[in-house]
């Protein structure tokens, strides 16, 4: 079959999001086909496994909430202090509420990686790289902190991302506002 990269990202993302709607159990080939709008046997045409699916899923949601390499930049250039570390972390917070299908299949696969090795393989890998990417752009721009505060920043995140788009403890709560109280306390110095 021809290879149409077009075609595979619709996929993907028509797989990112039956994953954040129906959880792991509802993510079948004939799932991603209808979410897609395409013609039956079409998904299992491009990833002809689930753990394919799966791996097509990690792809996509690495893709849809990567850093824009401006805002790095502009990060970059700022002094590098305890705001510019705030400001760095409110980036994250918005990229992953600004895309809550591929948080909430992010939070998904997780979920799924309890229960399956080859699913948490794949995310421990793809984790390794995003968050080793995290604390590289932390160090090298000479932000506050080390490693430890990063872990424990991504830690806080992780709640606060998951409160935010599921349930909220305190629906009232500025998710912003709540980064700079994370990072003030992680940070204290």
């Amino acid at each position: 079959m021809a290879r149409n990269d077009t075609r595979r990202t619709q996929l993907a993302d028509a797989a990112v999001r039956v994953l954040a709607a129906e959880g792991a159990r509802g993510l079948t080939h004939r799932a991603v086909d209808a979410e897609a709008g395409v013609p039956r046997g079409t998904a299992s045409n491009y990833f002809a496994t689930r753990d394919a699916i799966v791996d097509a899923i990690i792809g996509r949601i690495g893709e849809r909430l990567a850093p824009d390499p401006a805002v790095h930049a502009a990060l970059a250039e700022r002094e590098p202090d305890r705001e510019a570390y705030a400001a760095y972390v409110r980036d994250i917070l918005h990229r992953l509420l600004g895309d809550r299908d591929a948080t909430l299949a992010l939070f998904e696969l997780r979920l799924e990686a309890a229960r399956r090795p080859a699913v948490a393989e794949a995310v421990s890998a793809w984790q390794r790289g995003g968050l080793a990417g995290d604390v590289d752009f932390t160090l090298d721009a000479g932000l506050p902190g080390g490693r430890e505060e990063i872990v424990l920043l991504h830690y806080a995140m992780d709640g606060l991302v998951l409160d935010q788009l599921t349930v909220p403890i305190a629906p009232d709560t500025d998710p912003a506002a709540a980064v700079d109280a994370l990072v003030a306390r992680i940070l204290r110095s």
